[in-house]
């Protein structure tokens, strides 16, 4: 067998970018589960319950890896030109209207959402208001403020 097929097989953390040296930026009050699952994988995660201005995030951006952004934070292209490790960039909402798009294919950042994260919220949300309007529940409540009670079985 040839010399180069002997070589020692490397591991994935011999060759990958070690999980304890990752930064990663989670803002507008991402889930405290999902901080803690990056956590307890290892990953340097910070997180805040608010979204970032424009001169903010230029001052976070510096030596980040992963951001993670909801529907208030806006990622500008002055944004990701001032980035210099940046990976990744994740919305955890339906898109990604919030990210310079262009300015981040242009520097090979991948930019990627959860568009169907809210789905089954979405969709209990609209079976409680279907309830709601064959039971003629807002009619009832307005006539119960002035004092009348209907009495249905």
């Amino acid at each position: 067998m040839p010399a180069e097929l002997k070589r020692k097989r490397e591991t994935a953390e011999e060759v990958s970018f070690p999980k304890n040296k990752i930064k990663i930026l989670l803002l507008e009050g991402v889930s405290a589960r999902g901080i803690k699952m990056l956590q307890d994988a290892g990953f340097q995660v910070e997180a805040l319950k608010t979204a970032l201005t424009e001169e903010e995030l230029l001052v976070k951006i510096k030596g980040l890896h992963i951001l993670g952004i909801r529907s208030k934070t806006q990622v500008s292209k002055k944004v990701i030109e001032a980035s210099d490790k940046l990976l990744a960039m994740a919305c955890f909402c339906i898109g990604t209207d919030q990210i310079d798009l262009n300015a981040a294919q242009e520097k090979g950042i991948p930019v990627f959402n959860a568009p169907f994260a809210n789905t089954r919220s979405v969709a209990e949300l609209i079976i409680g208001n279907i309830v709601g309007l064959s039971r003629k529940i807002g009619d009832c409540t307005a006539a119960m403020h002035r004092g009348a009670w209907f009495k249905q079985a």
